[in-house]
């Protein structure tokens, strides 16, 4: 199968870190298509980066659409666009944010969550309530690490992490660990041998659960919520959506 794995922010190096991620885990025979937006923020750490990163994003799933690719999943964990982009798309489109609560949840009681800035918690939280999973999550903790700077993260900043998820096992009772971040993934094998419970990577779990919808045929629904857009006229800078 071909995943496409869409980057939201404008990060050449961290859509890169995420795709070698992605494909370490992928099937002999899934092919990963890595994505990252011309236009956009160069990180995404506010409503704002997130809105305006949005535009681009639905782009490269009318991209991956024409491509005929197999899956898509947007590799942000604040999922922006999902339920937009799932209207747009045929095949299965995964947030990893959801992703990784879903995994999470299958393997532990409860899970924590350890993200990167502080004005991130309501988003992460809001999330949690939207998916259901607010009462298997025992908390949600910020690092106050900027998303860039995970790219090359520095032993301080990684301490500051690995405490922060301690805190979240020893205090808040977690029995698993959702990264909060797409681009801490390639941190995963790391914390994983130093901490005693499961850590879980949105983006490696995303392309598990796209593999297992294409092996299983199953699309998106077309009925409902994720049916066809409305057929209308856009203006301006976005008159190519026009139907």
């Amino acid at each position: 199968m071909r995943i496409q794995l869409i980057n939201p922010n404008t990060s050449a190096d961290m859509t890169h870190a995420m795709a070698l991620s992605a494909q370490s885990i992928a099937l002999s025979t899934t092919q990963i298509i890595a994505c990252t937006p011309e236009h956009g923020p160069k990180s995404i750490e506010c409503a704002f980066d997130e809105v305006i990163a949005s535009a681009a994003l639905l782009d490269l799933i009318e991209q991956g659409k024409q491509q005929g690719v197999d899956a898509h999943i947007i590799a942000c964990f604040g999922d922006p666009a999902l339920d937009a982009a799932r209207e747009l798309a045929d095949a299965p489109v995964i947030g990893i944010a959801e992703a990784g609560f879903q995994m999470a949840s299958l393997i532990a009681h409860c899970f924590g969550v350890v993200t990167t800035l502080s004005r991130t918690l309501p988003a992460s939280e809001h999330l949690l309530q939207k998916y259901g999973y607010q009462h298997k999550c025992s908390g949600v903790r910020a690092t106050d690490i900027p998303v860039l700077a995970l790219e090359n993260i520095d032993p301080a900043a990684y301490l500051l992490l690995k405490t922060e998820c301690l805190a979240a096992i020893e205090q808040d009772g977690a029995e698993a660990i959702v990264l909060g971040c797409a681009g801490m993934s390639s941190l995963v094998e790391k914390l994983s041998a130093e901490l005693p419970v499961p850590i879980i990577d949105g983006v490696v779990a995303a392309v598990k659960l796209a593999e297992s919808l294409h092996q299983l045929g199953l699309q998106t629904s077309k009925k409902g919520q994720y049916g066809q857009r409305v057929s209308k006229a856009f203006t301006g800078r976005y008159a190519h959506w026009s139907l």
